[in-house]
């Protein structure tokens, strides 16, 4: 069993948790960022807010951005914050070769809370590894078969 299948198998049991940096992950550049999920719901606000402002009264148009800044802040924001930590869990966890990428970047870390009540965790500048073979050592997998 290679140290990402037990991660896995970590992850699965909620033995261990998976901690993304999501201002990281959301930003231009990152693999998993998607433009158009950041920009159309600030956009829509925006628009709608200049054009009640223009065509019907300035206390509409604050009215429609102050609705919008709260749509953004209780809906929007939560759902992204929600599809860029599965984008980035998955593909972290799709390769061993992902995992060490994605890890080396500072973008992830991990955190245990262990059997006899003290915490561990794993930070970019640690190894993931060793925190994985820590929780869940080579000998305790060795009778499984994959």
């Amino acid at each position: 069993m290679t140290d990402l299948d037990r991660l896995k198998a970590l992850l699965d049991s909620e033995r261990a948790k998976l901690g993304v940096n999501i201002r990281k992950m959301n930003s231009p550049g990152s693999p998993v960022y998607n433009m158009w999920e950041n920009i159309w719901p600030a956009g829509t606000i925006l628009v709608g807010s200049f054009l009640c402002t223009a065509l019907i009264h300035f206390y509409v148009g604050a009215v429609v951005l102050a609705v919008g800044c709260w749509w953004w802040l209780a809906k929007v924001h939560p759902r992204i914050k929600d599809g860029v930590f599965d984008r980035t869990a998955a593909m972290a966890l799709a390769s061993e070769k992902q995992m060490d990428m994605m890890w080396g970047t500072g973008a992830l870390s991990l955190y245990a809370k262990l059997d006899d009540g003290s915490e561990l965790a794993a930070t970019p500048r640690d190894s993931w590894r060793a925190f994985v073979q820590r929780i869940m050592p080579p000998a305790e997998t060795e009778g499984e078969t994959g």
